[in-house]
């Protein structure tokens, strides 16, 4: 009996991944060149796809790297010559601050208590910030900041650039590549894919100031930074041999989530988050952890567990019913589930995951 994983990354894979990477090999996608006529063909209709999918404007790069770990990396090499600004509010938002201290930027930060969100008119961005930081999604304490006040953020900061980790929640967000500056997922968690590539989307400004940057002799990253990407970009090509299976089936998903469309997607996303926080407010062993309900996750559920294990909760649901469930992030891993509410799991999948929890 086949597992359903309903883990926040690794994730469980969209239902036609398999047939899509069945597809790849027989095509020997893992021995052409990234110079091809056949890659770049692969490369545009990702590219297009994406596009189509979160309205990203035709002006932006979409790039491919090894992770949005090294994205982080990336962004502030690239737009941060001494200042960069972080809300932290769980331990992925403050990697992302941590990054900017070990590249020797002054990084300032407005943290929060693990748990708790952001709105727009509690936010003072320091005068000389150069980058804002912003996390949609905060996959280790289950709390989102909505695209409306990332939005507001950065009409009040024009001058700034903002970038918004999408990481657990791409391509839910219904986020204004207009506004913002730049954005960036991993494959392995909301588009169902195995791990091993990450999505960076960038806006003409950004490749304006790493130019800069590269001209006042700033260290702005080697074969990934955005003059070298921008420049492959235009060619449909990469700087250098990429996850090329990888890229063909996150294009290959895309066209998929495309055809069922993005707003059925969502409005999906957020019939499942409600019944899954629907039962733990009647549960007798389960709290919801984010308070307030315009900051809880649609796309991560966190709770907190009651006079039980969360261990043992995870192993009587993989033994009755093959369901996986995450485990609390950090200190949290006794005390907590994460239920990841990806479009990977179905809405039937979901009720029989919650009829499983009330045995």
């Amino acid at each position: 009996m086949r597992k359903t994983y309903f883990t926040p990354g690794p994730a469980e894979l969209f239902p036609t991944v398999e047939q899509h990477y069945r597809d790849a090999f027989e095509l020997q996608l893992g021995s052409i060149s990234h110079r091809s006529a056949q890659f770049r063909s692969i490369y545009q209709h990702t590219v297009e796809q994406l596009r189509i999918l979160m309205n990203i404007p035709e002006s932006n790069g979409i790039f491919f790297t090894g992770s949005a770990t090294e994205i982080w990396e990336r962004i502030i090499q690239n737009t941060v010559e001494h200042e960069s600004f972080h809300l932290v509010n769980g331990s992925f938002s403050k990697k992302f601050f941590d990054f900017s201290k070990e590249l020797n930027k002054y990084a300032h930060k407005y943290e929060k208590p693990f748990g708790e969100g952001f709105d727009y008119a509690e936010i003072t961005v320091p005068e000389y910030a150069e980058l804002i930081c912003t996390t949609a999604n905060e996959t280790s304490s289950g709390v989102q900041m909505r695209p409306a006040e990332i939005h507001k953020l950065k009409r009040a900061n024009k001058d700034k650039f903002l970038a918004v980790d999408m990481v657990s929640s791409a391509p839910y967000p219904d986020l204004d590549f207009n506004t913002i500056d730049t954005a960036f997922f991993s494959v392995q968690k909301s588009f169902g894919m195995p791990a091993g590539l990450g999505c960076w989307i960038a806006n003409p400004a950004m490749l304006e100031k790493a130019n800069r940057m590269k001209t006042h002799e700033n260290q702005i990253g080697t074969y990934h930074n955005l003059p070298s990407l921008f420049k492959n970009f235009e060619k449909f090509e990469t700087p250098e041999t990429p996850n090329v299976m990888a890229i063909y089936v996150l294009g290959k998903v895309a066209e998929d989530m495309n055809k069922i469309g993005i707003e059925t997607i969502r409005k999906e996303t957020e019939k499942k988050a409600k019944l899954l926080y629907s039962f733990a407010e009647k549960s007798d062993y389960l709290e919801i952890f984010v308070k307030n309900p315009d900051h809880r996750s649609q796309t991560v559920v966190v709770v907190d567990v009651k006079g039980k294990s969360a261990a043992d909760i995870i192993k009587q649901v993989q033994a009755e019913a093959n369901f996986i469930l995450g485990s609390g992030y950090g200190d949290f891993k006794a005390s907590q589930l994460r239920i990841a509410n990806f479009a990977a799991v179905n809405v039937e999948q979901v009720e029989a995951l919650i009829e499983v929890m009330k045995k």
